[in-house]
């Protein structure tokens, strides 16, 4: 059985209040985190090319074709 590659979700920031690490109008790839979700959180790569979690209120979801959002996935 073939398991579907999922598409990687990215957010564009719009607020960075004490983070060095994002930038304004900038796209972060999203990796999937469940608790984190629940507090009000979410995981991305920033600037540093480490996860971390930042507000999620910092972020705004963009939706990317499936090819262009593979082109920007940092590689796992």
């Amino acid at each position: 059985m073939t398991r579907k590659k999922k598409t990687p979700q990215f957010v564009l920031c719009i607020r960075n209040e004490g983070c060095d690490d994002l930038q304004l109008r900038k796209a972060y790839q999203v990796l999937p985190d469940a608790s984190a979700t629940e507090e009000g959180y979410v995981r991305v790569i920033d600037e540093s090319g480490e996860d971390y979690l930042y507000p999620a209120v910092y972020f705004l979801a963009v939706a990317l074709p499936a090819a262009v959002a593979e082109q920007f996935a940092v590689p796992a």
